[in-house]
């Protein structure tokens, strides 16, 4: 019985540890408008610049809105993240059309 001891306590250490490695979710990567509202992913591609030559129009500001809380439901806030993603983290994004949204890669990486 000693001898399964000393084999089981290093494979489940091993296990365990290749599990934690493997379950790495990444973090959300989501496109804000200036008031931290998530608006869709296309706006954040758009150049930055006014639609109206009226006085004093303030034109909308959409960037990516890393980590954080909050999801990725169009309208709803977010926060606790940062504007600029951090080293070493990995970030995802919600593409949507078609028959649903699907995960995929985001900056950061």
């Amino acid at each position: 019985m000693k001898r399964s001891a000393h084999v089981t306590a290093p494979l489940l250490a091993a296990t365990a540890l290749a599990l934690l490695t493997a379950c790495k979710q990444k973090e959300m990567q989501r496109c804000v408008d200036e008031n931290g509202v998530v608006v869709d992913n296309s706006l954040c591609g758009l150049p930055q610049q006014p639609v109206s030559n009226q006085p004093g129009y303030i034109p909308h500001i959409y960037r990516y809105y890393y980590g954080g809380w909050g999801n990725y439901a169009l309208g709803t806030r977010v926060g606790g993240g940062s504007y600029v993603p951090l080293a070493g983290h990995s970030y995802g994004t919600v593409s949507r059309g078609g028959f649903g949204s699907s995960f995929g890669h985001g900056g950061g990486e």
